[in-house]
């Protein structure tokens, strides 16, 4: 059994943590979620987590800026807290800060989901099934990276599964997924559809 240690930040529902336990709870996924860390006391992925018993920090960034401290020291600090709990796998089930080498050489596999197609290599591209190329989303999330879809005229939305590493929105793929967008479709109607996806690629990760 993995002992998985989640990540996340206040931009979602919580989504992804919550498929996570369920399917822990199915026995889909052999492994048990160890603790729930938030940079944000708000985040409603936290209120999922308490509701199935599972440990919950909250570490906030704003007081090592508001003091001048470096993100390679909330990043050394982030490791240090999660080591407490040995885990496994680490996933950003929707964590948006930037963490540098001090937290990613501290874990052997550290996974994220990101809204957009990231390529396999650093200037490369992804092509949509009808062929046309893929944003890849750097640096934007959540509903922003959704709505890009939207605003580059795409036919499909997507998102990928990868190995984080120090290039940001960037590492080796573990699988991507892609959406058709329909006509009528919103931001969160076609996000809702896409997350179901995001959700089949974690369990098989």
């Amino acid at each position: 059994m993995k002992k998985i240690a989640c990540l996340i930040s206040n931009k979602g529902a919580g989504t992804n943590l919550q498929a996570i336990i369920d399917h822990i709870k199915t026995g889909e996924i052999d492994g048990k979620v160890v603790v729930v860390v938030s940079n944000a006391a708000g985040a409603f992925g936290l209120d999922r987590a308490r509701k199935n018993n599972i440990p919950t920090v909250v570490f906030p960034w704003k007081p090592y800026e508001q003091t001048g401290k470096t993100r390679a020291a909330y990043s050394r600090d982030l490791a240090a807290l999660l080591k407490r709990y040995r885990p496994d796998i680490v996933v950003f089930a929707g964590w948006i800060l930037i963490v540098t080498k001090e937290f990613i050489k501290e874990f052997p596999v550290i996974l994220n989901l990101h809204p957009g197609l990231i390529p396999d290599e650093p200037n490369g591209v992804v092509y949509f099934p009808n062929g046309s190329p893929a944003p890849s989303n750097k640096g934007v999330h959540t509903d922003d990276a959704i709505a890009n879809f939207f605003k580059q005229g795409c036919a499909f939305a997507g998102s990928t599964l990868h190995v984080v590493t120090e290039d940001v929105d960037w590492g080796p793929v573990i699988e991507r997924a892609f959406e058709k967008i329909r006509a009528g479709d919103s931001v969160d109607s076609l996000y809702s559809r896409l997350k179901k996806k995001e959700h089949g690629m974690l369990v098989k990760a």
